[in-house]
């Protein structure tokens, strides 16, 4: 939840529903968009797989599993708007991880 919250303040008004990002909106790079690219996405497949593990179900584990495949290909197509969009993406993709700080 502190994921979340954390990464809902660092977006500030860049928030949209929409996956394309906003026209007035700015590349946020700071706070935990320093650690993880994506971390609104990072922080719903947490409490997945804690749920999962808190439950301990098979069940919850492969939905865990399919909301991971589900926002990393999201991801990917959104990626594609970002870097039209924020000629500095490109750079930030680099050298910050999708969805999973260090990792991945």
């Amino acid at each position: 939840m502190i994921l979340l919250g954390r990464s809902l303040f660092d977006l500030g008004q860049n928030l949209t529903p929409l996956p394309h990002p906003r026209d007035d909106a700015q590349l946020v790079q700071t706070g935990i968009y320093s650690l993880v690219r994506h971390p609104l996405y990072s922080g719903v497949i947490l409490l997945a797989f804690t749920y999962a593990s808190w439950q301990i179900s098979w069940v919850h584990f492969i939905g865990a599993i399919a909301l991971f495949i589900f926002f990393d290909a999201k991801v990917t197509k959104e990626e594609v708007w970002l870097t039209e969009k924020f000629p500095a993406y490109a750079n930030y993709r680099t050298s910050v991880k999708k969805l999973i700080p260090w990792i991945y």
